[in-house]
């Protein structure tokens, strides 16, 4: 016990260093998707986990370690803004999966932070694939609303909890019809009562606690969880796909004068117009091309392209936990369906940081901020190009995962077997 103890504080001593050395990128190409743009045969200072200046003249202490970049990029880590990461490892076995509540009595209290495992074996599979962050997200059960989301780091265990609750979600659509009994008109409704309620439990707490109040639709734990929701405090990510259960979704948003944010938007390049007007951000997939339901009948590839030629902001998201890491194959697809290359990182980076309120912090490579830094050896929006170096909060994350352990032990089977498959 006391040699594990030992262990254990060592490992703690080890990543507090690694934290705390400085280190130096050189003569890279570095995106810094902030003010200074793309600097050519740029350098990047790292020290006490935060970027200290970022340049093509770049004052290095001779103590510090440097990594020659020449003929890399460097950008910011990447994000997923809907992922399952962290609340999923084996999605057919039930008791690895925490992705939604059953049980329609509690919805929109249910908090996806509470359940956040940083030790899954699924984060070293994305992260060594230049993923840094994502957004850990509730599905909707058997309610309209499935509860609220985290933003988490990738780094592991400590303190990788980034921003919660980030946001409440709710689904409309095929999806809310099926849940409110069959009809997208009652999903609305539906969800309407529930924002008067929590309207009105928020102004008369008193008179409900003494028993004064008439029965609300939610418990209190949902009415308390709405609050921050209609007061206009915590956004509401709405799945939603047509593109007039869009149109519906931004009058019942602007109703209630609602955070929004849409989810899937499979049509939202018909609606663009309304939803650039509205100032409302898309979470979108940009590899969405199927008509898989007769929801998303209008389905394109240049769907990100559109909506950004109208003036919508759009993040990136996969809603895998196993792939997170395709959310860069998905970039790179949206750009050979019209979207700019920089907008396609930009949708990876700092516009969801904008979108979740980090961007104080993540989302650029600006100095002062937190180093979650990738260096690349060669295009990150191509399947071929793979990190070579990955820093989250200053601290180089192990290039190495389940995954590529297994490749290694396997990829040879003339050699010798590993000591496990040896008869005792």
């Amino acid at each position: 016990m006391k040699a594990k103890t030992l262990s254990f504080l060592a490992g703690l001593s080890l990543a507090a260093s690694l934290s705390a050395q400085m280190v130096v990128i050189t003569d890279a190409e570095i995106h810094t998707m902030g003010p200074q743009g793309t600097i050519k045969h740029g350098s990047l200072l790292i020290e006490n986990g935060r970027i200290r200046d970022v340049g093509v003249s770049v004052a290095v202490p001779a103590s510090a370690r440097r990594i020659d970049a020449r003929g890399k990029i460097v950008t910011p880590g990447l994000m997923d803004s809907l992922s399952q990461i962290g609340l999923v490892e084996v999605g057919a076995v039930e008791g690895s999966n925490d992705i939604s509540e059953q049980d329609d009595r509690l919805t929109a209290a249910f908090s996806a932070a509470d359940a956040i495992n940083p030790r899954s074996i699924l984060i070293p599979v994305n992260r060594v694939e230049g993923l840094t962050h994502v957004v850990a997200t509730p599905a909707a059960g058997k309610s309209l609303i499935a509860g609220t989301s985290a933003v988490i780091d990738l780094g592991g265990p400590g303190d990788y909890l980034i921003h919660s609750p980030a946001a409440m979600y709710a689904v409309l659509g095929e999806g809310g019809a099926e849940r409110a009994g069959g009809a997208r008109e009652t999903a609305i409704l539906r969800l309407r009562e529930a924002f008067q309620d929590a309207l009105d439990y928020a102004a008369n707490r008193k008179a409900f606690d003494q028993g004064d109040r008439r029965p609300y639709s939610l418990s209190r734990l949902d009415l308390e969880a709405l609050i921050p929701v209609v007061k206009g405090q915590l956004p509401l990510v709405v799945e939603v796909e047509r593109a007039s259960d869009i149109e519906a979704t931004l009058r019942l948003a602007r109703d209630f004068h609602l955070k929004l944010i849409l989810a899937g938007a499979s049509e939202g390049w018909m609606v663009a117009r309304e939803i650039a007007e509205a100032k409302v951000p898309v979470l979108i997939n940009p590899l969405g091309n199927l008509p898989e339901a007769f929801e998303s009948l209008g389905a394109t590839l240049e769907n990100p392209a559109r909506l950004h030629k109208a003036g919508v902001a759009i993040a990136f998201m996969t809603g895998e936990a196993h792939n997170s890491r395709n959310i860069r194959q998905e970039a790179g697809n949206a750009v050979a369906y019209g979207l700019p290359w920089d907008d396609a990182l930009a949708a990876m980076t700092s516009v969801p940081a904008r979108i979740w309120g980090i961007s104080g912090r993540y989302g650029t490579l600006e100095p002062g901020k937190d180093a979650d830094v990738v260096i690349w050896d060669g295009d990150p929006l191509e399947v071929t190009s793979f990190p070579t170096v990955v820093f989250i909060r200053g601290r180089e994350m192990p290039m190495t995962s389940r995954q590529l352990e297994l490749r290694d032990r396997y990829k040879d089977l003339q050699g010798p077997m590993p000591p496990v498959y040896k008869n005792p």
